[in-house]
């Protein structure tokens, strides 16, 4: 079975970096998409940055010039190098992927979240 398992997340003081990892397990699988979505306390999930077909990458307007999304298709990982962090970054992260294990549909697939809090 495939999973997605996260990492990275903490407490950090505005205008410091974190690096959210996030990697794909389980039996043979190829990997369509990338990407990191977060959710602050009563708001909507919403795209933070993504990796697509080409390794064109994508980012929310709050996030450019300070974050970073990166991939290691060797390691079936995705990265979120986070610069600059602001109070407004703080959220559960979300890494997702489109997955298509062997002999099975693509679907797309979720990790638990890891916590992200900016704060001094």
């Amino acid at each position: 079975q495939v999973r997605l398992v996260e990492s990275g997340g903490g407490l950090v003081q505005p205008g410091g970096s974190l690096r959210l990892s996030c990697a794909a397990s389980g039996s043979s699988f190829t990997i369509n998409y990338m990407g990191w979505y977060r959710q602050a306390p009563g708001k909507e999930r919403e795209l933070v940055a993504e990796i697509i077909t080409g390794n064109k990458t994508n980012y929310t307007n709050s996030v450019k010039d300070r974050f970073t999304i990166s991939r290691d298709n060797a390691k079936n990982a995705v990265y979120l190098q986070m610069n600059s962090l602001r109070p407004e970054d703080t959220a559960v992260y979300y890494c997702t992927a489109d997955i298509k294990p062997y002999g099975n549909i693509n679907a797309r697939y979720w990790g638990q979240g890891t916590q992200v809090t900016v704060s001094s």
